[in-house]
């Protein structure tokens, strides 16, 4: 028993020290350790701020809050060493979030977090109204922009207000259970001393999956009449991979760039697996703002489909929007068509909408539930006043002999509304992996995508650092009356928008012949000369066309290349279509190339 209670002492003293030690070593541990998170909050000249809302969160634990005094200086103490949050507030001025760690604490216990902010007196206000109930204000609706500007909710009177920004670019985002989730796009531009209002109604029908008709106004312009898609060199050069840009357009659901097309295709997420069949409602689709006239009227599609065949088609058709007309509907064009085999040329009807310019979408339908692999392939989409077949040009009498664009199409193109455009790719590309490029051109007014490309006889270098590429062939065939290949575009010319100046350069030793060219709605063609050139060496040549050497300018060196300038004022209260082409001036000489670095109208 003696040796038992020795036993059970010794015990109890072993557990109390290693206890103690164990509460030594839990108050030394560096996450409960106390210090000071201090720091001076300035602008961005280095004056203090003063009145600015700063906030120390940490998990688990109560925020603290403190207020910066007049020379811009904040404190706080018994802060754990663990990581916390940091933020700093006041109004005209943008939020600021920072992070401190237990390892920003120094020797003697000090974590000093200094910060500048940036004046953001800038606002984004409006009213959300319910088009659902007579255009009331609606409340409870979340509008945001994000991380960077936070989310505000709309008042009883429908108005919401988003303080404390700079003026930028934001995509503000409208949610409200059982309404249509409306974007919005603002950009730098957009604020007018320093404010951006959005009046917005909500509610408003569903024309086209998930776009109402508040977003279709916006819908991006089809200015041209013909579009084409695909890899296959199926008439080289005028379908190959480097011309057909179809795929720059706005397609919307399950699509992609295939060597036959661009598929639209029925969505097979896990989730929309079960999707019911819907022959009224697009599953994917296509769309744009066009203006029809007598002279493009009939829309054809040359288009195949696959995972589809005779017993099961694939279902597919065009539906038109008027958003002039008092309550716009979707209205279908034509009956709903069906496809399982091979390219077919297929044409609608869009007579009841000349003089106007609606909202046409092509897409596929779901069939029936679980139809999840059927695709519609597009390889053209065209305009015309007949239908078009094969792999033709579109019909028409030709403004010059040899240039396979028609009177009827240069005046039913729609004049530009943009004026800057770049022949620099954001993406490169190659022709196994090319649909990220083509689409990066959507963000910056890409030439290639913003103006119609007519490869006569040779295909452009798409993707070259110094721009985009339009060339000759290695030919003795002179010929500065049609060109080797050329793009066009139509614009409504009047004061302020009058000069096009061309940013361009060469390479080599030969020189690159080439022409600007006016074409009125009435067929009239006039070549343009320009007005003041800073080439190397230029010159005028026969029919119109100049000629120039200028081997400077490069992505990294833009002020090198050389520009020609153009006065287009002949034509003010005109609308002309202006052809931008490469021509083969001399016999023998190889590739000789018209790089496009950049087209301004001004």
């Amino acid at each position: 028993m003696k040796n038992l209670k020795k036993l059970i002492h010794v015990a109890l003293i072993t557990c109390m020290v290693m206890l103690h030690m164990g509460c030594k070593k839990e108050h030394d541990s560096p996450d409960n350790r106390r210090g000071q998170v201090i720091g001076t909050i300035t602008d961005a000249n280095g004056a203090p701020i003063a009145g600015v809302k700063v906030t120390l969160s940490g998990i688990k634990e109560e925020d603290q809050v403190a207020t910066s005094g007049n020379d811009g200086k904040y404190a706080f103490s018994n802060v754990t060493y663990r990581t916390h949050a940091v933020t700093f507030e006041k109004d005209g001025w943008m939020a600021v979030g920072l992070t401190v760690t237990a390892a920003g604490f120094d020797e003697a216990g000090m974590a000093t977090v200094d910060v500048e902010m940036v004046s953001a007196s800038a606002q984004i206000v409006g009213t959300v109204t319910d088009a659902l109930n007579a255009g009331k204000p609606l409340a409870g609706v979340t509008v945001s922009i994000g991380a960077v500007g936070g989310t505000v909710t709309t008042d009883s009177n429908g108005k919401f207000v988003i303080p404390n920004l700079i003026e930028n670019n934001y995509s503000v985002s409208f949610t409200k259970g059982g309404y249509v989730s409306i974007v919005r796009t603002i950009t730098a531009a957009d604020f007018v001393d320093g404010v951006v209002t959005i009046n917005i109604p909500m509610g408003g029908v569903e024309l086209l999956r998930g776009l109402t008709a508040i977003d279709l106004q916006k819908a991006e312009k089809w200015y041209y009449n013909e579009y084409r898609g695909g890899r296959n060199a199926d008439a080289y050069p005028h379908w190959d991979w480097a011309c057909n840009y179809m795929s720059a357009l706005d397609f919307r659901g399950a699509w992609q760039e295939q060597n036959e097309g661009t598929t639209l295709q029925i969505r097979n997420g896990a989730d929309q697996r079960a999707n019911p069949a819907n022959m009224d409602v697009f599953d994917s689709f296509v769309f744009g703002s066009k203006l029809i006239t007598e002279d493009n009227k009939i829309l054809s599609l040359r288009a195949q489909t696959h995972n589809a065949d005779a017993a099961a088609p694939a279902y597919f058709g065009v539906q038109v929007i008027d958003l002039s007309a008092a309550e716009p509907k979707t209205e279908k064009v034509g009956n709903t068509r069906t496809h399982g085999g091979g390219y077919a040329d297929f044409d609608f009807d869009l007579s009841a909408y000349v003089g106007k310019e609606v909202i046409i979408a092509i897409g596929i339908y779901r069939q029936s539930t679980g139809d999840y692999w059927k695709q519609l392939v597009l390889r053209a989409i065209r305009f015309a006043d007949r239908k078009v077949e094969n792999w033709d040009w579109l019909p028409g009498t030709e403004v010059v002999p040899g240039w396979k664009l028609s009177q009827e199409t240069a005046r039913s193109t729609m004049p530009h509304t943009k004026k800057t455009f770049t022949g620099l790719s954001p993406i490169n590309g190659n022709r196994d992996n090319y649909v990220d490029a083509y689409r990066a051109w959507r963000n910056v007014s890409h030439v290639a995508s913003e103006w119609m490309f007519m490869p006569l006889k040779k295909d452009p270098e798409v993707f070259p650092s110094e721009g985009y590429i339009i060339k000759t062939r290695n030919t003795p065939d002179v010929d500065t009356k049609v060109p080797e290949a050329y793009l066009y575009a139509k614009y409504s010319i009047a004061a302020g928008s009058n000069k096009l100046a061309l940013s361009t350069r060469n390479f080599g030793n030969n020189f690159t012949y080439f022409k600007l060219t006016a074409i009125a709605n009435d067929g009239t063609v006039t070549h343009l000369s320009p007005m003041a050139n800073t080439a190397q060496q230029a010159s005028a040549a026969n029919d119109g066309c100049w000629r120039f050497k200028h081997g400077n300018g490069g992505a990294g060196n833009p002020e090198a290349y050389a520009v020609f300038t153009y006065d287009l004022s002949a034509f003010n209260g005109s609308d002309v279509t202006l052809a931008l082409g490469v021509y083969n001036g001399e016999a023998n000489t190889g590739e000789n190339k018209l790089v496009i670095h950049t087209i301004k109208i001004n």
